[in-house]
């Protein structure tokens, strides 16, 4: 088998890594690839700039890209892209749900899940999504994640709903007021990324009663508005992402109340990407 490129991105960061027989040899970072926010030629300039260089002495044979924004409408402009440095015959384009799907549940029914900044879902037959709920967004929805988190957490400060010098903690800690809150949220691009900088404060004040509720209000959202429209009962339910790593123990407390079983977390979807494409 050839050596593989694997490619997992966010709006933020991509993650790329070669691979050979389920062995990761050469792993690095580099600037997120969207198709919903960068046009063609601006991908292809990324991937010129910043990720041939450390690949051109590589024998490449195949290249595989997940990535949010990744729907099917959008995929040949990121396949466009990476043909114009890395003219392999394989380039196949896939959502970062789909990743997760292939990193977590293989070839094997499950559900899949994706908790980080945002989040998101999908019923997983083997093969193919067969049921999505729709993640919309913080605002509308995207419950379980970081941004909600922040959001649930700034609400209630702003609102004098945490423990007593709590909301103070905050503001100091994150050298924040109300006026620059609303200003971060309402008026500033990415506001989720600023509402998810502030899960690091809730998993240090966890034992905190009010910040313990936040957690719990948001796991249990995310089950009941998403997984549990899925055949839960049938299915193990698996995570990537961020928040489901750092909050495994309290979102299996809540999926266990439930009835839910928790199957795999990652961290990152790579290391099961990875095994999928030694076992593809």
């Amino acid at each position: 088998m050839e050596e593989i490129l694997i490619a997992d991105s966010g709006a933020t960061k991509t993650d790329w890594c070669v691979a050979k027989n389920g062995e990761i040899l050469f792993r690095f970072t580099g600037k997120g690839i969207s198709p919903v926010y960068q046009s063609e030629d601006e991908i292809t300039e990324e991937i010129q700039k910043n990720v041939y260089p450390l690949l051109k002495n590589r024998p490449i044979d195949a290249v595989y890209f997940y990535g949010s924004g990744c729907i099917p409408e959008k995929t040949a402009v990121v396949r466009n892209a990476i043909y114009q440095s890395l003219p392999v015959e394989t380039i196949e384009v896939y959502s970062d749900l789909v990743g997760a799907a292939h990193a977590l549940c293989g070839h094997e029914a499950g559900i899949a899940c994706i908790l980080g900044t945002g989040s998101n879902s999908c019923e997983w037959d083997g093969e193919t999504i067969v049921k999505h709920i729709p993640p919309l967004g913080f605002i509308l929805g995207d419950e379980g994640s970081g941004a909600v988190f922040g959001k649930l957490l700034v609400s209630d400060a702003l609102k004098n709903r945490l423990s007593p010098g709590l909301k103070e903690k905050l503001l100091e800690q994150y050298g924040l007021s109300q006026a620059i809150i609303i200003d971060r949220v309402y008026k500033q691009p990415f506001p989720s990324r600023f509402l998810a900088s502030f899960s690091p404060f809730i998993l240090e004040n966890i034992e905190d009663p009010t910040i313990r509720r936040i957690v719990d209000t948001n796991f249990s959202d995310f089950f009941e508005r998403n997984v549990m429209q899925y055949h839960y009962r049938e299915n193990k339910v698996n995570f990537v992402g961020s928040i489901a790593f750092h909050y495994a123990d309290y979102l299996k407390e809540t999926a266990d109340s439930k009835g839910i079983r928790i199957g795999t977390i990652y961290a990152s979807p790579m290391e099961g990407l990875v095994g999928y494409y030694a076992l593809h």
